[in-house]
């Protein structure tokens, strides 16, 4: 019996311990810490240190609005949630801690929601962004004074492996509403996925700018923020791609005269804004997520002229990039636009990544796509 009861209690706790072992901490974890950690199943797990608290709810972005959880606190203050299983992919999340917007002090902060923000990666099992032993280029800081906002706009350049030793194309590219230059290169790995994509000889190398997805005066920056606002803002984005910030590029950096433009949710409205208005500057336009502002039932392009890519003789290439469980709104725009092409038998390549949200790994897979369908 006593026999029975010691392999009974050495059972338990190999159990215990291949469960344990069964929990991996995200990447998104700060060094050194042991949360927040996910399993195979999907399932995570996140500890935190909050002793005066009366109440620690999880909450999140669009990937997490399904996700239910478990809380519990134990007598030295630290609060443990437990979670059904998160779909695939990198999700904003938060915690209401008493009625107040609180990050997991264990994670790098994201900047989304219009603030640092926590973040978790959920592993799809890919490793087209992950960094690896290939050649790397490299992402530089830069800026240059508006004349059309009154003000210095920051950008992000991406330079090639190979930059020095010949000239590029270059691929302008646009973050989403509440996010800023940083989200390609630290939530969106753009660095690793164009460094693995030269090596595997699968794209051409490119520069690609990163532009500031916000241009207002001081003036316009008091309007209600709305949709005319962002129409206005997209359309001084336009003014100063084409008239300051294309001139800047193409005098500073080794560049060809080859150019994409890019964007994603609001910055894909940005895309095809600018794509159309200049279809003779641009030989591709990428819609990642696509969004349309200031648009009617009966006219949903009333401020998007995407009737241009029509009348255009170079007719840039079109691609429309959208995850299958992105939000209905989204879906809808996606269907209005490729309705329309395929009404006016405009070519274009509509690509679905299966199973991802409104969120990085539908946008990293979008630029994984269409970067090796340009300047070829």
């Amino acid at each position: 019996m006593l026999n029975f009861k010691i392999i009974s209690a050495v059972f338990a706790l190999c159990s215990t311990l291949v469960f344990s072992q069964n929990f991996k901490t995200s990447v998104t974890a700060k060094n050194g810490n042991e949360f927040p950690k996910i399993n195979t199943e999907g399932k995570a797990e996140f500890k935190v240190h909050f002793p005066n608290a009366k109440s620690v709810v999880l909450e999140g972005g669009d990937g997490m609005q399904n996700v239910k959880s478990t809380t519990t606190k134990d007598p030295d203050g630290y609060w443990k949630i437990s979670t059904s299983p998160l779909d695939i992919g990198f999700h904003y999340y938060w915690f209401n801690v008493d009625d107040k917007r609180t990050n997991d002090p264990n994670t790098e902060l994201y900047f989304g929601y219009g603030q640092p923000t926590s973040g978790i990666e959920v592993s799809s099992g890919e490793d087209f962004f992950f960094e690896k032993n290939v050649k790397h280029g490299q992402i530089i800081s830069d800026s240059l004074y508006s004349k059309i906002t009154k003000g210095k706009r920051n950008i992000k350049v991406y330079l090639p492996p190979s930059y020095g030793t010949k000239r590029f194309p270059v691929l302008y590219l646009y973050h989403g509403t509440g996010e800023d230059i940083t989200g390609w290169e630290k939530q969106g790995y753009i660095n690793n996925i164009l460094d693995n994509l030269f090596a595997e000889k699968k794209a051409k190398e490119m520069i690609v700018v990163i532009d500031y997805g916000v241009a207002l005066n001081p003036q316009e920056e008091k309007m209600p923020d709305d949709y005319p606002r962002t129409v206005l803002s997209s359309k001084n984005i336009d003014k100063i791609l084409v008239q300051e910030l294309i001139p800047y590029i193409e005098k500073k950096y080794k560049t060809d005269s080859n150019k994409a433009i890019a964007g994603l949710s609001r910055g894909s409205y940005q895309a095809m804004l600018i794509g159309a208005n200049h279809p003779e500057l641009f030989s591709a336009i990428g819609s990642f997520s696509p969004v349309i502002y200031g648009g009617t039932e009966l006219q949903p392009f009333k401020e998007l002229p995407i009737d241009n890519l029509l009348k255009s003789k170079q007719k840039p290439f079109l691609f429309i990039g959208i995850g299958t469980k992105e939000d209905k709104r989204f879906l809808d725009y996606n269907s209005i636009i490729i309705d329309y092409l395929q009404q006016n038998r405009y070519p274009y390549v509509q690509y679905k990544s299966a199973g991802t949200y409104h969120e990085w790994l539908t946008w990293r897979r979008c630029l994984h796509e269409f970067a090796q369908k340009i300047f070829r």
